[in-house]
């Protein structure tokens, strides 16, 4: 078992970290570990062995177990070495080593004794000076596996112990006693490792084994040490303490049954006879693995609790099962499972040898349950199924049911349980547990406790299910009130960013918009309602929606913030929100701004890099009601930047808000490949630490602008002559702009709009506008305020056909009123070059 490998272990009684195995230093003692087969041989015989019994490696391995390890009995009280209060500790016989080393061990076991050994030069030489007592504290835990290996013995020098300055015999809290191993490795793979860790830690689960070995390998360290936390089955106290005489008392009487004999009634305590000490036990397990699972909402997490607390404590294999709509956080359909029921099996836990059961039994597969198995039973009663032993027979009848694979190495000559996860009269799903033949095959008793704690994890489950399930919604819920901006606009690059509170749940008020309007501007919106939760989402819904109507109306900054803020008024007293709209006109250079009590913008200057928060009036919060709203100019140039953001991003408790809004200004000026870096740029200088509570959002435009030479324009009288010059003026400048290609549909959509604007203007000059840029453009201006409709014309009507040509052939067209009349518009798409 040692193969050119050095094991070594310790007993810690701190916390230590980087404390080499077998340091006799401070909160460390060097244990030996010796190993036994089924035979009663020592198969494995470590350093710590040799240095605390004197017998070499060579000479033990091989030998009896009970020849290199005579035991002279229990301690007397006499014996000077041992402190005058250890023997008040004793409560009854010490469990003798000899017997765990003869006799088959069911259960873990521990004690204190007098052993013989040879006696040893101070420096660790091979001379024998004689034979000597040595005081030892001795584990003794049960092997259970394929393995020949059937007991692991770990020993300690009561001495050494006695040494860190404890009174062995005041009964220290038995957590700050626990073995932990350490391991000196020369294997040349991960993979090796990986496979012969078990060997020394027995009971380590694949999993388990491999995250220790991952993070050996990265961490570069050659020791592995075990938290003093991390439980064993036995941790007895100095002197052996009164628990731990009654451990030792109820696993000789677990032994007296097992053999079939009577139980001496000196093993029971005051009159407790072994039934109750057994359900204390298992009241005990079950107390314990409800506090390990359910540490988060995280369903992920917790089916990984679940399995990790019963193997290999309570079980060798783990096997959980889930449906599909737990996974998927949705609703059950009524009525019980059946066989159309899809499963999906979630977990596997098992202290089998690495892989063997990853290609028949994989994690993540999705399955029907066949109908004439344990497991369907199971699910469809949601009862717990006992099979205590299954032979070849059955294993060969569940097997067949399971096509294209073959189950019956996994099944056959174990036990196995199956308990329902069930939750508020619904199965959730179910775990598959089994015993190796090794160990006691389940019973009754199991059967309750196994039910027990599936209904305990059954209800964490599905509390980690409803809440998966609300945070579906509630991100579905965001994801549809938050739009889908484009990228481009005519004149501008846009780039969006929304990150959801972290401590007050995942829906909020915060949001962004961006509207196209007439003459190829463009609205930019920031808003945040004040307060969290759906009813904010919900409001936040409805203002979105006001704002998008009010703006494709083209209503100024300021009046459309004055209809907002009465329609808040109207929705009910607690509807507030702050409000940042801004008009940017890629033609003219210029925004056009107005602001309801939020966060002033940046703007980021193309030339110099240099950044400025723009003073606006700040206003008042949209619903407060009384307060009027200004709206101010700021002229810009090609590549500038706009930067608008919710308070979420640059209020921070402890923080001074003009020391974050400094900071704000600066990361926006930092350089950028592109403008979704730059977005990511200022989320990470101002989300510098966690628990962030409030959402956040944040837009970003970069104002390209449009060139003088890409804008074209008319003014037409009012006379239908003039249709004709529109078509003309309308191709010559295509074919000057190398647009040919467009000039046919462009002059005649063109010359639709401009008969309309002649037929019902009311005597003022029609405007007639191309403008090229990302789409070819064309809007035709007039002094009649009311907007076209699109009708359906009959073969005799005279009219109702020009809106229904431009409809069909234009990319997009649209309507709006203007301080003057109306615009009505189209686009085109440009040809690719």
């Amino acid at each position: 078992m040692d193969r050119g490998t050095d094991r070594d272990a310790s007993l810690g009684r701190g916390t230590g970290d980087g404390a080499a195995a077998g340091a006799a230093e401070a909160g460390r003692v060097p244990l030996a570990v010796v190993v036994v087969d089924r035979d009663g041989l020592v198969s494995h015989w470590s350093r710590g062995a040799w240095r605390l019994f004197g017998i070499a490696k060579d000479e033990a391995i091989g030998r009896p177990a009970a020849d290199l390890l005579p035991v002279s009995g229990a301690l007397p009280e006499e014996d000077g070495d041992l402190p005058d209060e250890a023997p008040s500790a004793w409560d009854g016989p010490v469990p003798a080593l000899e017997s765990s080393l003869d006799g088959p061990l069911p259960y873990p076991a521990a004690g204190r004794a007098r052993l013989s050994v040879p006696g040893r030069e101070p420096d660790g030489g091979a001379e024998d000076v004689g034979r000597a007592r040595a005081d030892v504290l001795w584990w003794a835990y049960p092997l259970a596996g394929p393995g020949r290996e059937r007991l692991l013995v770990l020993a300690a020098d009561a001495a050494a112990v006695g040494d860190e300055g404890e009174d062995p015999g005041a009964g220290a809290p038995c957590e700050r006693v626990v073995p932990a191993f350490a391991l000196h490795t020369d294997f040349p793979g991960a993979e090796e490792l990986a496979r012969r860790l078990p060997e020394i830690l027995p009971g380590t689960s694949v999993r388990e084994s491999a995250r220790i070995v991952a993070q050996v390998l990265e961490l570069g360290y050659p020791v592995l040490e075990f938290s003093r936390n991390e439980r064993v089955p036995v941790t007895p106290d100095w002197g052996v303490s009164r628990r731990a005489g009654r451990l030792a008392r109820r696993q000789r009487a677990a032994r007296a049954l097992a053999a079939g004999e009577p139980v001496p009634r000196d093993l029971l305590d005051d009159g407790e006879d072994l039934e109750y000490a057994a359900v204390r036990e298992r009241l005990e397990f079950l107390n314990e693995v409800s506090g390990r699972i359910g540490t988060s909402l995280d369903l992920s997490r917790t089916i990984d609790e679940v399995s990790t607390a019963v193997v290999p404590r309570f079980t060798d294999v783990a096997c959980t099962y889930l449906r599909e709509q737990v996974v998927a956080g949705e609703g059950f359909p009524e009525g019980a499972p059946d066989a159309t029921t899809l499963w999906h099996r979630v977990a596997l836990e098992h202290t089998d040898e690495p892989g063997r059961w990853d290609d028949t039994v994989p994690v993540g597969e999705s399955l029907q349950i066949p109908a004439h198995t344990p497991f369907f039973q199971c699910m469809t009663t949601g009862e717990p199924i006992l099979v205590p032993h299954i032979g070849e027979e059955m294993g060969q009848a569940i097997a067949e049911q399971f096509e294209k694979r073959d189950m019956r190495p996994f099944l056959t000559h174990r036990s196995m349980l199956i308990v329902p996860l069930k939750a508020r009269n619904v199965v959730l799903g179910f775990m598959v547990l089994l015993r190796h033949p090794e160990r006691p095959e389940f019973n009754d008793m199991d059967r309750v406790t196994g039910a027990e704690l599936a209904a305990r994890a059954a209800l964490v489950l599905d509390n980690a299910r409803m809440y998966t399930h609300q945070e579906s919604v509630a991100e579905t819920l965001q994801d549809s009130m938050l739009p889908h901006i484009p990228p481009h606009r005519a004149g501008c690059d846009i780039a969006t960013r929304y990150l959801p509170g972290t401590l007050l749940g995942r829906v909020g008020g915060d949001w962004f918009d961006s509207v196209k309007l007439p003459g190829a501007r463009t609205a930019l919106v920031v808003g945040d309602v004040m307060g969290h939760g759906l009813n904010s989402a919900a409001m936040m819904g409805q203002l979105r929606t006001a704002v998008q109507t009010m703006a494709a109306l083209d209503l100024p900054p300021a009046r459309l913030l004055r209809n907002l803020d009465d329609l808040a008024q109207r929705l009910g007293d607690s509807y507030l929100a702050t409000c940042l709209y801004a008009v940017y006109d890629p033609i003219a250079g210029e925004l056009h701004l107005a602001n309801a009590g939020h966060i002033p913008p940046v703007l980021v200057r193309a030339g110099d890099g240099r950044s400025e928060l723009l003073g606006l009036p700040t206003g008042a919060p949209v619903g407060v009601g009384g307060v009027p709203f200004e709206a101010v100019r700021v002229r810009v140039r090609p590549g500038d930047r706009l930067v608008m953001c919710t308070d979420g991003l640059v209020e921070m408790r402890g923080e001074d808000i003009g020391v974050r809004l400094a900071a704000l200004c600066e990361s926006a000026a930092h350089p950028a490949a592109s403008m979704d870096d730059a977005c990511d740029t200022i989320i990470r200088a101002l989300n510098t630490r966690g628990g962030r509570k409030d959402d956040v959002a944040l837009l970003m435009a970069r104002l390209n602008g449009i060139a003088p030479d890409d804008v074209a324009e008319w003014r037409l009288a009012r006379d239908p002559a003039e249709v004709r010059r529109a078509r003309a003026v309308v191709r010559e400048r295509l074919h000057a702009w190398q647009l040919a290609g467009l000039a046919d549909q462009a002059e005649l959509l063109a010359g639709e709009l401009v008969t309309n604007a002649v037929r019902h203007s009311r005597g003022g000059p029609v405007a007639l506008r191309l403008v090229r840029g990302d789409t070819l453009l064309c809007e035709v201006d007039d002094d009649d305020h009311d907007l076209p409709t699109l009708l359906s014309a009959g073969p005799g009507d005279e009219s109702g056909r020009g809106l229904r040509v431009v409809s069909t052939l234009a990319r997009e067209w649209g309507a709006s009123r203007t301080a003057t009349g109306k615009s009505v518009w189209f686009e085109l798409t440009l040809p690719r070059r």
